[in-house]
């Protein structure tokens, strides 16, 4: 199993936060993994994104060009990245920001309605954890309980309240996929 992930959206969206779950979950569960961050000129507000590799076998190389998941969470990222994403793969998209479907036909294509269900469950911090959860149960790529357990570890000190409320996000994400 080799699973490539490009995760985009604005600075402030949690997506180097998905980013680093991934790559330690995956890290907690014995795989190979990579996670090359690259931001835009502002941290926050400006364009972010960050690719993942996680892989049974060694990794050749970090550099994901034609991802088998693209996870978008503004339109800039959607324009940008659906385009990139391998036939066959799998496009997550954040349905509250963005204001168009994608066209191509060729992919699997999930709607999330992040930032609703995330306010609805108290803040939409953890739009980025609904988002997380569907692709989670989409792919199976690291389980639920691996990401649960890393959260410690990959959020700051001043977010580890969230904690709790992060797992609830990831639960109601996970729920939105068949």
């Amino acid at each position: 199993m080799v699973e490539e992930i490009i995760i985009a959206g604005f600075g402030g969206q949690g997506v180097m936060i998905m980013g680093q779950l991934l790559s330690y979950a995956g890290m907690h569960e014995g795989k190979n993994v990579s996670w090359i961050p690259s931001y835009g000129p502002e941290m926050r507000g400006g364009t972010a994104n960050c690719s993942v590799v996680i892989s049974d076998e060694q990794i050749g190389s970090p550099i994901v060009a034609e991802p088998t998941t693209a996870i978008v969470m503004n339109r800039p990222s959607l324009d940008r990245f659906e385009p990139a994403v391998r036939p066959g793969g799998l496009l997550i998209y954040n349905s509250s920001l963005i204001d168009r479907a994608p066209e191509r036909t060729d992919i699997r294509v999930i709607a999330v309605p992040a930032n609703e269900l995330a306010l609805e469950l108290g803040s939409d911090k953890v739009a980025n954890m609904v988002v997380l959860g569907a692709y989670l149960k989409a792919t199976g790529a690291v389980s639920e309980q691996a990401v649960r357990d890393c959260l410690s570890e990959v959020l700051p000190a001043r977010r580890r309240e969230l904690i709790p409320l992060n797992v609830k996000a990831l639960a109601r994400g996970a729920g939105l996929v068949s």
